[in-house]
């Protein structure tokens, strides 16, 4: 009878995880609905600035502000490193963390810098230096909170005299699909994706105020974007992976029920036949 109550014992243990990783799966479902509204709001306002830049850096061939000029050399590059803050969201900071491994194999004087606790914690204890770390940023999830990074890494680039500036994150597809992307963030290299005029413009105040301007609106937009891709990625790796545990929960608490009720029937059978025998004896 010890067995049996072992066995119900861990069912209800069971369901009461399979409760919580249900509840876990709405509210991942949730905020990926709500991360993805912000994703189709942001990405008009970066693509303007991006044509703006563009612009400006197909009709200035005497000379190109640091923000723009990706021909610059140096020593000194950094690379941003995008991971969650949390777990339970299946392989989506194991594989940025590995293919962030390997980008600082191949280039071990990269200088880091981690947003989310993951990855500054295994940076912390693998790498040894991360010259930034940024974490809780995705609790509040305001553009705000992108604006101090923004500043930071606009400050590498113009200030510290850095030469490039990575972004390593996982850019959101579908609720089970994630892309791992690499991409340049400063200085900036505008997409070609459309047309832009190439027409004389008469600046006001100056080119230079304009592109800095313009730089830092479009540095604070794609950090916002970034991170947008990123917290709807992880939603949806924490959805997907919450429904596979709520999943494989009813799967074990069903082989379990099978279990408990053969060996419930095992005892109750057991106990038949020990009082049929007794009975047999005591009438012999």
């Amino acid at each position: 009878m010890a067995h049996i109550r072992d066995i119900k014992k861990r069912i209800e243990s069971i369901k009461s995880t399979k409760q919580i990783t249900n509840a876990m799966k709405m509210v991942a479902a949730a905020k990926l609905r709500k991360a993805q509204n912000r994703i189709l709001k942001a990405r008009p306002y970066a693509d303007y600035i991006n044509d703006m830049l563009r612009a400006i850096k197909i009709k200035n061939t005497r000379s190109l502000h640091p923000l723009l000029d990706d021909s610059t050399e140096g020593n000194k590059r950094a690379l941003i490193v995008v991971t969650a803050d949390r777990g339970l969201c299946g392989s989506f900071n194991s594989n940025i963390i590995r293919t962030a491994d390997e980008y600082l194999k191949k280039n071990p004087k990269v200088d880091l810098i981690c947003i989310g606790k993951k990855g500054n914690d295994y940076f912390k204890k693998h790498f040894g230096k991360v010259l930034q770390s940024y974490i809780d940023l995705f609790n509040e999830m305001d553009f705000s909170v992108s604006i101090d990074v923004a500043s930071h890494i606009l400050n590498l680039l113009l200030i510290e005299n850095y030469s490039k500036i990575e972004v390593l994150y996982n850019e959101f597809k579908s609720a089970i699909q994630q892309n791992i992307i690499v991409k340049q963030l400063l200085p900036i290299v505008p997409s070609e994706s459309k047309e832009v005029t190439t027409l004389d413009f008469i600046y006001e105040p100056d080119e230079k105020t304009i592109i800095e301007e313009l730089g830092r609106k479009y540095v604070n937009v794609e950090i916002w974007r970034i991170m947008l891709e990123s917290s709807a990625a992880e939603q949806g790796a924490r959805m997907t992976a919450m429904d596979s545990a709520t999943d494989n929960a009813a799967e074990l608490i069903e082989q379990l029920t099978l279990k408990y009720n053969r060996v419930r029937q095992a005892g109750i059978t057991k106990e038949i036949i020990e009082i049929a025998s007794g009975a047999e004896a005591i009438n012999n």
